[in-house]
């Protein structure tokens, strides 16, 4: 018997430029805000779409969702079919780019590229560990202490200093911050293994990682780009898991790049 999913839920979103159309997927407990330094950059020459996925940010959390891949990835292509996306360019970061995957490899007509920001195949036992020692420290030590390790696992420490009002506002918000979705999203997460069906991949596909990430080891790259036929790979050096954010001027010139080249790929196959 199939596994009971919940209707989809209308997304919040911010939407920009024109073109080709780009959907951006946040991570865990975040929000499509996390997206704002590389809008400008990528909406120049296509059409940017970044929601928020269910109970997060905007977009409120309903009574009895489990926050199953099963139900975000009906949230999205239902979001998509709202907006008229039938191909689209799949960015997905952190929690959101295994999100991002599984739409791909589930639905493989509907994808003209895939860019995978700090993913990975499968959550392995050190992201496992990672988010359990996130909620524990939330729970046991309170806010201000989540906030402290939550910069600690997230951005490389130079950046970090030389962007503390970033540290403040982290500070403040989880005060306010409700992780009841973030929390469901991260048990979901634990059974994430696309392991064995990433080889059928056949859509240009790129893999942007930070070599000093603290959540997802820089290695998965390497694993999918040796999986994926054709796939490529951009490591940041001194950078940490928040790659949108630490590196937002990189990460628009690889995403405009394998777009560009997908866009092109599809004309010339055009008869």
């Amino acid at each position: 018997m199939a596994s009971k999913v919940a209707p989809p839920v209308e997304l919040s979103f911010r939407e920009q430029g024109a073109g080709a159309p780009i959907l951006l997927l946040h991570g865990l407990a975040g929000d499509r805000l996390v997206w704002n330094s590389v809008f400008p950059g990528l909406s120049t020459g296509f059409r940017v779409i970044a929601p928020d996925l269910r109970g997060h940010g905007e977009t409120p959390y309903p009574s009895g969702s489990t926050e199953s891949m099963d139900e975000l990835e009906a949230d999205v292509l239902a979001f998509a079919d709202r907006l008229g996306l039938s191909k689209i360019h799949w960015v997905g970061f952190s929690a959101g780019a295994f999100l991002a995957l599984r739409i791909v490899l589930d639905h493989p007509e509907r994808a003209s590229s895939l860019t995978l920001v700090s993913g990975a195949a499968y959550c392995d036992a050190h992201q496992k560990a990672v988010m359990e020692r996130w909620w524990s420290t939330y729970a046991q030590e309170g806010p201000d202490a989540f906030a402290l390790r939550l910069l600690k696992d997230l951005y490389y420490p130079d950046w970090i200093e030389a962007h503390l009002e970033v540290a403040d506002v982290l500070r403040e918000a989880v005060v306010h911050w409700d992780f009841t979705a973030a929390q469901m999203w991260g048990k979901a997460l634990t059974s994430f293994d696309e392991k064995n069906r990433i080889a059928a991949l056949r859509i240009p596909t790129l893999m942007v990682q930070a070599m000093d990430d603290g959540v997802v080891d820089a290695s998965h790259g390497r694993i999918l780009r040796q999986t994926i036929p054709g796939a490529q790979i951009r490591i940041l050096p001194q950078t940490g898991h928040m790659i949108p954010s630490e590196r937002p001027n990189e990460l628009v010139e690889s995403i405009v790049g394998l777009v560009r080249k997908a866009e092109s790929n599809s004309t010339e196959t055009v008869p």
